[in-house]
């Protein structure tokens, strides 16, 4: 390891949010340098560790490893940091008189003495203190780094423990540093339990056994629990504690009487919510309950199916059906007769039922009645599909509600233009694809929604719950309270195709074809796997695309599991090397365990509220920007560039987003995404590489989920056994969630008003 001292005469690049830093050193001569740093200014001195490498593009470099501030000893240097800029309203004549005034005294007058600086022409008393002040922040800041990087904090991270508790971070973290994990995003409980350990905190503190409960149930959150059974809480942090479960008992009831968990006695157990989630399902009950009210409040009686006023919306839809060429069922009539006559419907059934036949002639109904009306789902692909169908625009739920960016600099999070303040104008408003959307999206839609709106919720319960915590449409179906009509019969028959008969056979536990006699579901028994790899790229790249007429990106490749032989990890980095091979002119750049080139398919891993995203013109011109990039998220990767450290993702609907280094981990490659991941897409063609796993895993929903994201073809690439074996498995994850108990607990009250 080499080491330089010199002062940063130039800074070529700056990523502020992780610090990444690309400068001139000047020490004799000029070398560029690299690596991370928390604050840094032209015209400072530094000590450097580390060593030079070769870069591909620019050439020699100086990869720092650690480094130190020095303070400029001689005048010259004191004068080139004043004047560098890093202190604001002194230039580089200014700095020259001061220096000139004091010489190598200038740093210790202005620390201890700043008031002389007003003997200087040109600086006020008012600005000698604002110098002092500048000096004493980044003395301040920089004392903080050292203090936080004994415990092995990266500089990064250190700048927002600063910049969140200032002088304040000694006292915090000497008694209580559990309290980064709830300030600050990106410290968890394990990052702050590791800096507790290092700084002495005991292992039964009462801190960090409150913290470890709290994370707990953040944890179960991302499982997609709304609360955890006290048993099974006390078990689970216990483990993480290393502790007794005694001590956690107790501090889940402190807890509760801060009022930080919510504990409820539900049947033989105490169920333990975080304070968030159970306000979250409370608040949707009520104006669930509020909702279903409110038209009746406003209408008067409930429109009656029967007598003259029945039998007048009755001929009023049968007339609209011989205009519109359409012609419905019993269960379908009477979806379109229900979303008339009540505040709130809930429209389910499985694949090929008239889902989409049913909302068009509901759409037709209310146009024709003046009525305006508002079309969503949870992804832009699934918005899109919804546009295809219906001929009207269906836009995102993140979009129709106005997703607005969080602004640190005026303490503002992101949030929701669209809320009660500012209702949603809209008489109808129609979402698809509810399966998906977890308790806190349904929060902020119910919030934009004022009573005397119709709402009409549509989706399939027989598909995987949402990625978010919560299981919305299955709760509301379950809490009764509301009318739900369920579409049973099958229109696409078998002749037209088998995906939706097959997957109408795996919901009820049948046996599935499987013996390639379909033209859109195939089945093929392979035992190895670098078979299934070697068929599975020949099905891409060669004999899927011209069959159903689609480009080789748009072929996805589901699988159950993220690890093992056949899991995202494995597949996607095979994948990758067969459809996006290395290629001189496409650039790469390496982030911990993944590579990724220009062209790849990524996807986004997480809700990012904040990330800011622009279509542009085919002259470059921006046309449209916003804010959000959402779970689930598919896009490719469009550029790389190495100097800046950044990479630009074109999304659906052309939104492009820049990520900088330290955003990175919220993509991964997309060529094999998870049948979970999956959920609400629809692609040309799937092929799901079957051959063993987990049995919790490998059971009947996720098959059938897997099966109906499929438009034209699916095809299984493995054990017939498996398959059987997951149709007869309907053992599923059980998910942690009560809204239907919050509506009927509720519902009591609305009805005694």
């Amino acid at each position: 390891m080499e080491r330089l001292e010199g002062y940063v005469s130039h800074i070529i690049y700056r990523n502020t949010e992780n610090g990444y830093t690309v400068f001139e050193l000047q020490g004799g001569e000029e070398i560029t340098c690299v690596g991370s740093f928390p604050a840094l200014d032209e015209g400072e001195t530094l000590e450097l560790s580390g060593d030079f490498t070769e870069h591909a593009v620019y050439g020699r470099q100086f990869k720092v490893v650690s480094w130190q501030h020095v303070s400029p000893e001689d005048a010259l240097g004191m004068e080139r940091y004043l004047g560098s800029g890093a202190v604001r309203g002194v230039g580089a004549a200014l700095a020259a008189r001061i220096v000139k005034r004091f010489g190598r005294d200038t740093f210790r007058i202005i620390e201890e003495e700043p008031e002389r600086l007003a003997e200087i022409k040109g600086i006020s008393e008012r600005k000698a203190m604002d110098i002092a002040v500048q000096l004493e922040e980044k003395r301040d800041m920089r004392q903080a780094m050292v203090y936080l990087q004994k415990y092995g904090i990266s500089n990064a991270m250190a700048v927002r423990i600063y910049e969140t508790y200032q002088d304040r971070l000694y006292r915090i973290l000497e008694e209580n540093p559990y309290r980064l994990a709830d300030d600050i995003e990106g410290i968890g409980f394990r990052k702050a339990d590791e800096l507790a350990a290092k700084i002495g905190i005991l292992m039964d503190s009462e801190y960090r056994i409150r913290s470890g409960i709290l994370y707990t149930l953040q944890q179960a959150a991302g499982e997609g629990h709304m609360y955890l059974p006290k048993t099974v809480l006390v078990r689970r942090a216990a483990a993480l504690l290393e502790l007794e479960e005694e001590a956690v008992d107790e501090q889940i009831s402190n807890l509760a009487m801060e009022r930080r968990i919510a504990a409820r006695r539900e049947g033989d157990d105490v169920n333990c919510y975080g304070a968030s989630f159970y306000q979250a399902e409370l608040s949707c009950a009520r104006m669930l309950l509020e909702l279903h009210a409110g038209m009746e409040r406003e209408d008067g009686e409930e429109q009656p199916l029967s007598g003259e006023e029945g039998r007048e919306l009755l001929d009023r839809v049968e007339r609209l059906q011989e205009e519109e060429g359409i012609e419905l069922d019993e269960l379908q009539k009477k979806a379109v007769l229900e979303s008339i006559r009540n505040p709130l419907l809930i429209l389910t059934g499985g694949p090929g039922t008239g889902k989409t036949t049913t909302i068009n002639l509901m759409i037709r109904y209310f146009v024709s009645r003046g009525m305006d009306l508002l079309l969503a789902a949870p992804t832009g692909r699934a918005a899109r599909r919804m546009t295809e169908a219906t001929g009207y625009e269906a836009r995102t739920i993140h979009r129709m509600l106005e997703l607005s960016g969080a602004a640190p600099e005026e303490n503002r999070r992101a949030s929701f233009m669209r809320n009660a303040d500012n209702p949603l104008e809209a008489d109808v408003i129609i979402v698809d694809e509810m399966s998906m959307v977890d308790i806190y999206l349904f929060q902020a839609l119910l919030k934009a929604v004022s009573p005397g709106t119709r709402l009409i919720l549509v989706g399939d319960d027989n598909q995987l719950p949402s990625v978010g915590p919560g299981q919305v449409l299955h709760d509301l179906i379950a809490s009764q309270a509301f009318p739900v009509v369920c579409l049973q019969k099958i229109f696409r028959q078998a002749g037209e195709s088998d995906i939706v008969v097959n997957a109408h056979r795996i919901n009820r536990g049948e046996p599935i074809g499987l013996d390639n006699k379909s033209r859109d579901f195939f089945f093929l028994e392979r035992s190895s796997i670098p078979v299934i790899y070697k068929h599975m790229i020949q099905l891409i790249r060669e004999k899927l695309p011209p069959y159903v007429q689609a480009d080789p990106y748009d072929i996805q490749v589901l699988t159950p599991m993220r690890r093992g032989a056949l899991g995202v990890e494995t597949l996607n980095g095979i994948l990758q090397t067969y459809l996006n091979p290395p290629d001189p002119s496409k650039k790469e750049i390496q982030v911990g365990e993944t590579l990724f080139r220009e062209g790849d398919k990524v996807m986004q891993t997480r809700n990012d509220y904040q990330l800011e995203w622009e279509v542009v013109s085919r002259y470059g011109i921006p046309i449209d920007r916003g804010v959000g990039i959402f779970n689930g998220d598919t896009g490719t990767i469009r550029e790389i560039d190495m100097g800046m450290q950044t990479v630009a993702v074109e999304y659906d609907e052309g939104r492009r987003v820049t990520y900088g280094l330290s955003q990175m981990d919220e993509i991964e490659l997309a060529y094999a995404v998870t049948i979970h991941k999956a959920q609400g897409s629809e692609y040309p063609a799937v092929i799901m590489p079957l051959l063993g796993g987990p049995k919790l895993l490998m059971n009947r929903n996720l098959l059938y989920t897997g099966v109906t994201r499929a438009r034209d073809c699916v095809t299984i690439l493995g054990s017939r056994q498996v398959v059987e074996e997951m149709i007869a498995n309907v053992s599923e994850t059980k998910r942690y969630s009560s809204l239907d108990k919050r509506i009927r607990e509720l519902k009591g009250e609305f009805c005694s008003h």
